[in-house]
């Protein structure tokens, strides 16, 4: 610690760090929950060391190596987060029946602030979250180091007790594998107002023809903890008419953000007339459609993401 560096300075020169570290964790575990519990675990173990902080580096420097090691060690033999499209499954078709697994860790929405910076909105981004929980631990790391974090190569091989040789390694086998996994890069329209809203619109009065024909040709239609994912207009039109419980003008939408996307919490009409939540959607824009709609059931996010108990 620094001669003038005192434990009672701690709050005042971690906490501005908060926001970003649990991004960090976020990107990592692929799990809102978890990412919570450990940006806890690593202001705890920071507020505990700090009379030992030297300044050697930024306080921000050596959060980010606590909390990068707090993740390593919370991944050490967990299994990956997917979303059902990257299970490696063929999509569902009419004689799937549709049903819930709850023993796979689904990757978690993030929510993310309209004002947030750029980089933090595109390296949230469910495509980039999701392929990076394919990586083994360390090449994730280095990776997120490297190229969200922007770090040299010698400041990750501090971070991560690595040397340097090992994390230019680590890093051109992560861009080998990620460039297999991600998916064409989002290029939303300069003026998404008119499709969303068109949207809300024509989901609220569950129009499935007008649905369809704000989805690109070959949509991505997945559901968390429901393992079974639709490709193709036809068949998310055939899940709509069959499957969806919504009825015309039986829904609301309130309109969020996740992961750097457009996103509604969804409520369905009760027999009580009060509407209530039903799931996330968190939609993917490419051009003027909707490529992907990635729904998730947990209503535990609707406090998460300050969506209202009722609508």
């Amino acid at each position: 610690m620094t001669a003038d560096a005192h434990p009672a300075d701690f709050q005042a020169a971690a906490d501005p760090f908060r926001r970003e570290l649990l991004a960090h964790c976020y990107r990592m575990l692929g799990s809102l929950h978890d990412a919570e519990d450990l940006v806890q675990e690593t202001y705890l173990r920071a507020w505990k060391s700090y009379g030992k902080f030297e300044g050697r580096s930024s306080v921000r420097t050596w959060l980010y190596r606590i909390a990068t090691n707090v993740c390593l060690t919370a991944l050490d033999g967990r299994a990956r987060r997917p979303l059902p499209f990257g299970l490696g499954t063929a999509g569902a078709t009419e004689n799937d029946p549709l049903t819930q697994d709850h023993e796979v860790p689904w990757l978690e929405p993030f929510p993310t602030d309209p004002a947030a910076i750029v980089a933090e909105r595109e390296s949230t981004r469910l495509a980039f979250v999701a392929a990076l929980q394919h990586l083994p631990p360390r090449q994730r790391a280095v990776l997120i180091l490297r190229d969200v974090l922007k770090l040299s190569a010698a400041e990750t091989a501090d971070e991560l007790d690595m040397t340097v040789a090992a994390v230019n390694s680590a890093l051109q086998r992560a861009h080998a594998q990620l460039t297999d996994l991600t998916e064409d890069e989002v290029v939303e329209p300069a003026d998404a107002k008119p499709l969303l809203d068109r949207w809300v619109e024509v989901f609220e009065a569950k129009d499935v023809p007008a649905i369809i024909g704000l989805l690109a040709e070959d949509v991505v239609w997945e559901m968390p903890p429901y393992p079974q994912w639709y490709r193709g207009r036809d068949m998310v039109g055939w899940h709509l008419t069959n499957q969806c419980p919504a009825v015309p003008h039986g829904a609301r939408m309130i309109a969020t953000e996740a992961n750097g996307h457009p996103a509604y919490g969804l409520y369905l009409r009760a027999e009580d007339g009060v509407f209530r939540p039903f799931n996330l959607q968190v939609l993917t824009l490419q051009s003027d459609r909707i490529s992907r709609v990635s729904s998730f059931f947990d209503l535990g996010l609707f406090p998460r993401f300050g969506l209202p108990a009722t609508a």
